[in-house]
């Protein structure tokens, strides 16, 4: 199947922010031109007020088989309407949110899409709600009855891909939480990802988890413990993968498919810096391909028309297979 014969299931996210208008605007951009089809899944009175505002040209048709030059949407019915005001942190948006990929998820199973992107959330809505939330990844997990160590988030941007073995969470919780069986568990997620874009033996790099790898105990023996036994052991398993070595000093070299990062913001301030807002996230390891935006909901600009659909087209693409740098 090629990427332009692929439909690509995209969650509007949270209702409030965002994630609505540029789904919008990506599925409208990509009914006029060549390449996969999407088919928005979210609450019918959100997506009508966006298709209204930013592609009044475009017919609006619910189902499930997109077309071209026309917009599609799944419904899913969980926002109440007086409960959608963009700007605005709310709990019913949180919930929705995390309906939206469920229902997304049942359309890949039924075959019905071969693919998911989730636009942009708000932790604090979804928490509000009540949900158990970290990230796309750990609803994931769930949805797909998984434990949540084992699917991991791959950013990209910037001509860089990083796997990041642990992601939301108080740094000091997510060190105690490292282990050989996790950054194998990471790395081979990640080898798997890669072979799926295309790249039959990728190469990948782990940074150390601390300063320099420890520089042999110097500056901490975690790595000696850690990340030390998991190269060993991905090696026996046949991966090509070099390290620990000092983050700052790995990430320069450009011959690897990808890096496996220890922490958060090991991993994302490079993307971020390189790739900004377009940064794309994809969550690795539960099954199914599923990938999201490298920003945020925004709701500072949320429901004025104004906001850039460039990383959700990007994220749409990646999940296709469609031809598209790092």
């Amino acid at each position: 199947m090629s990427s332009s014969d692929k439909i690509i299931a995209v969650a509007i996210g949270d209702p409030n922010g965002i994630g609505p208008e540029i789904a919008v605007k990506a599925a409208a951009q990509l009914s006029i031109s060549e390449g996969p089809r999407a088919l928005l899944v979210g609450d019918p009175h959100v997506i009508r007020h966006y298709a209204a505002m930013v592609a009044p040209t475009l017919a609006l048709k619910e189902g499930d088989s997109p077309q071209d030059g026309a917009l599609t949407f799944y419904a899913v019915e969980n926002m109440p309407r007086d409960r959608f005001f963009p700007g605005r942190v709310d709990a019913a948006a949180g919930k929705a949110m995390t309906e939206y990929v469920a229902a997304s998820m049942r359309l890949v199973h039924d075959s019905k899409a071969y693919a998911i992107v989730g636009c942009p959330h708000n932790e604090t809505a979804v928490h509000q709600a009540g949900i158990p939330f970290s990230g796309y990844p750990s609803l994931i997990a769930r949805l797909s009855n998984v434990p949540e160590d084992s699917v991991f988030m791959m950013f990209i941007g910037g001509g860089l891909r990083i796997v990041h073995a642990t992601l939301h969470e108080r740094l000091a919780d997510g060190l105690a939480r490292l282990s050989t069986d996790l950054v194998v568990s990471a790395t081979l997620a990640a080898v798997h990802a890669l072979q799926h874009m295309g790249i039959a033996k990728p190469k990948i790099g782990l940074f150390g988890i601390n300063p320099h790898a420890g520089e042999n105990g110097l500056f901490g023996d975690d790595d000696q413990h850690i990340n030390v036994p998991a190269a060993a052991r991905l090696l026996d398993l046949g991966v090509d993968v070099e390290g620990p070595i000092g983050a700052d000093l790995l990430i320069g070299r450009r011959e690897f498919d990808a890096f496996v990062a220890m922490y958060h913001d090991q991993g994302h301030i490079p993307v971020k810096l390189l790739a900004g807002r377009v940064a794309s996230a994809l969550s690795i390891g539960g099954g199914v391909i599923f990938s999201s935006t490298g920003h945020g909901s925004a709701f500072d600009i949320a429901g004025k028309g104004i906001a850039d659909p460039e990383a959700t087209l990007r994220a749409i693409r990646i999940v296709a297979g469609a031809p598209t740098a790092p």
